[in-house]
């Protein structure tokens, strides 16, 4: 959390700039002309049946130039600046143009829930987030109206492009096998070492000798003496009047020559005399944090789930799902009636049954139902935003997660290595099916 606020606002609004129109464009386009058909503004591009003004052009133009300044960065010249935001802005009214067709349509409950988001992680609430904006020059209807577009379009590149993304079993275990020996990676190394320096050119009587007073230092270690006074006292290291510690590492930031031993050390431990470019070394690991085995509670859960629509409102699936939860507890087996009546396809058929799950699974009211219902009791139907349920614990276990976890990394690791080219394409047909004509 950056500890000037400022700063994190400028970075989301430098995101929304750069997948957004200005928020009057909308407006603008239906004001062209006056009553007397004076032009008020001029057309820089006629997008399918919309268009890009100048004055949006123009404004978008100057965000990212004063981003641009901010950030230290040279600026590209004038024509080729105007150039590349029309492009953008033509594809963004593109995108926006598709998604309204697309029937996404951004609830002022979604667009709050961002809102809030970002006024938490600028440590306001949002009800004081307008003020804050405003503080910086920022019109709060407009910025919401940009965030709207921005979720749109996002909701857009989810439906078209993340969604079709697939992830093969055998493209995680290639993954998998890959990564096998490089758990480091994902740890951090407390690591202390006693140098001994040998010049680029020494010879080969200079690396003897080297080469046995590391050894001798490795005897002195094994018998028991103090690795941090050794290498205060020999250690041709920077950090020798420390002890030798060269503090919390990260494994992608070690030396390959540390990072190839260090995971492989138990607390305490030193290396047997390792040799590099700089000279001889040995290693101690002192300490090392992340990477342990992830341990989580987990729930099976079986569910009932009945939908409103026109004919079935609240009231009327409430009652529904209160009068199928006496059947059950009447004796009826609810994995029968969750085949039969549950309207949750996927776990229908498995008679209402959702696996094990690990905490923040299910959207809040159905996970509090869960936490407080005991073993084997029904809960009372409940209301989540796909319908109304009835639950039962079946089970709850303390499970080691970490492969799972693992295995998750690489679908994540998979997807994300395949969604950048993915959305150039996507992006570059929406562009290429589309009508442009530029009026500059």
């Amino acid at each position: 959390m950056p500890a000037r606020r400022p700063r994190l606002l400028q970075a989301v609004l430098a995101c929304i700039a750069a997948v957004l129109l200005p928020a009057a464009a909308a407006q603008a386009q239906t004001r062209e002309l006056s009553s007397s058909g004076e032009l008020l503004d001029g057309i820089a591009a006629i997008v399918n049946d919309g268009v890009v003004l100048k004055s949006e052009l123009d404004v978008e133009i100057q965000r990212i130039v004063e981003r641009l300044r901010a950030q230290g960065t040279q600026l590209p010249p004038p024509q080729a600046l105007r150039e590349q935001v029309l492009e953008r802005l033509v594809v963004q009214r593109i995108q926006l143009q598709r998604a309204q067709r697309a029937n996404i349509d951004v609830s002022d409950e979604t667009l709050n829930q961002a809102l809030a988001n970002i006024a938490q992680r600028n440590n306001t609430t949002l009800a004081d987030l307008p003020q804050l904006l405003a503080g910086e020059g920022i019109d709060y209807p407009a910025y919401r109206t940009d965030l709207r577009n921005q979720i749109a379009i996002d909701q857009l590149r989810q439906k078209e492009v993340t969604a079709r993304i697939g992830v093969t079993p055998r493209e995680v275990d290639e993954f998998m096998a890959r990564q096998a020996g490089k758990e480091g990676l994902n740890q951090e190394f407390l690591l202390s070492q006693i140098l001994v320096a040998v010049p680029p050119s020494a010879s080969s009587e200079q690396l003897r000798a080297a080469e046995q007073k590391i050894n001798d230092l490795a005897k002195r270690v094994e018998a028991g003496e103090d690795f941090a006074q050794l290498a205060v006292a020999f250690s041709d290291g920077q950090q020798a009047l420390e002890g030798g510690s060269l503090g919390w590492r990260k494994g992608t930031e070690l030396p390959s020559v540390f990072a190839e031993v260090a995971p492989g050390l138990a607390k305490g431990q030193v290396s047997p005399p390792l040799r590099s470019s700089s000279g001889f070394h040995l290693v101690k690991l002192d300490d090392r944090r992340g990477g342990e085995p992830v341990m989580e509670d987990q729930v099976r859960v079986r569910h009932i789930l009945i939908q409103t629509n026109e004919i079935l409102d609240d009231a009327a699936a409430r009652q529904k799902l209160g009068e199928i939860r006496t059947r059950i507890v009447g004796g009826e087996d609810f994995a029968s009636v969750a085949k039969v009546v549950s309207e949750d396809e996927q776990s229908a058929v498995q008679g209402g049954d959702l696996g094990w799950s690990g905490p923040g699974t299910f959207v809040p009211a159905f996970e509090q139902t869960v936490k407080e219902l005991p073993i084997g009791e029904i809960s009372q139907p409940f209301k989540t935003q796909f319908g109304w349920h009835i639950l039962r614990v079946e089970e709850r276990r303390t499970y080691d997660a970490t492969a799972d976890r693992q295995r998750q990394r690489a679908i994540l690791a998979i997807r994300n290595s395949k969604l950048g080219e993915e959305t150039e394409i996507w992006a570059r047909r929406l562009r290429d099916e589309a009508y442009v004509e530029y009026r500059m």
